[in-house]
């Protein structure tokens, strides 16, 4: 099957607004730069035990968080001509929740992420599915303007150094009337948000580093958690890159949530 336009060049997502990019900032990382590649190595390092720490940590909920995002976007998926880009794929969970809404004659899924370690733990999975895997940064994606019907990305954009340009990118490669979904963490209120909070920085960190070797991958998570924009913020910066229609859907009382956002017509003048 064939698979969305791939470029020869990357394309750069453009300039950064005006003060301090908001994105991930991984411990001793000063810049943008340092940034991406601490996050690299970080996810490299965690790729084998990553699937079994994921379900251990979230009780198996995030299998579940992935097949209701993926059953949001099933009336693109299910058109045989749409183009979808599933990035930041890490272990390919999400796309294969895509794939489940995918026509067997349709065009392969496009599953791309910058850790080569995690993408090779995807690749294993995609064996005989309808699925292409490429190695590609978010942020300068090697995909032709207007190519895509849709965008995904599970757990993954949270951890881009910049979401505002990743944002942008998302916004080049998608055709007008294409839909972005982002699938992220977020921090719930009141009690339960307390407790949350009790979990994810003292208990998870833990758990994480006896089950992974990594302890500052695990210590990472909850920080990159607390940094990311709040639903109104995101979705104020989804419109300001080019996106209409903006909902946040919160998950499990708030714990994750789904950002989806339909490419506007350009402004004119």
């Amino acid at each position: 099957m064939n698979g969305p336009a791939i470029s020869s060049e990357r394309s750069s997502p453009g300039t950064s607004s005006p003060g301090t990019p908001r994105g991930a900032r991984p411990a001793g990382a000063p810049d943008e730069e340092s940034s991406a590649a601490a996050v690299r190595e970080m996810f490299d390092s965690i790729a084998p035990r990553y699937d079994l720490l994921n379900h251990v940590l979230s009780c198996s909920v995030d299998r579940w968080w992935w097949w209701r995002a993926a059953r949001r976007f099933r009336g693109i998926l299910a058109r045989p001509e749409s183009a979808v880009l599933d990035i930041c794929c890490g272990t390919g969970d999400m796309t294969l929740a895509l794939l489940r809404h995918r026509p067997a004659e349709g065009r392969s899924i496009l599953a791309a992420d910058f850790s080569p370690a995690m993408l090779q733990r995807g690749i294993e999975k995609f064996r005989g599915r309808n699925v292409v895997a490429l190695e590609a940064d978010a942020l300068h994606l090697p995909l032709q303007d207007v190519s895509l019907d849709l965008v995904t990305s599970a757990f993954g954009f949270r951890n881009l150094a910049n979401y505002e340009a990743g944002l942008r990118e998302f916004c080049r490669v998608l055709r007008v009337g294409g839909e972005l979904g982002i699938l992220d963490f977020s921090e719930p209120e009141g009690l339960l948000g307390r407790l949350y909070a009790f979990y994810f920085r003292r208990v998870l960190p833990a758990i994480g580093s006896r089950l992974s070797g990594n302890g500052g991958a695990y210590a990472y998570l909850p920080s990159s958690v607390h940094r990311f924009p709040r639903p109104p913020e995101m979705l104020a910066m989804m419109r300001k890159a080019g996106f209409t229609q903006v909902s946040w859907t919160p998950y499990s009382f708030g714990i994750a949530g789904l950002y989806r956002g339909v490419k506007a017509e350009p402004s004119v003048g």
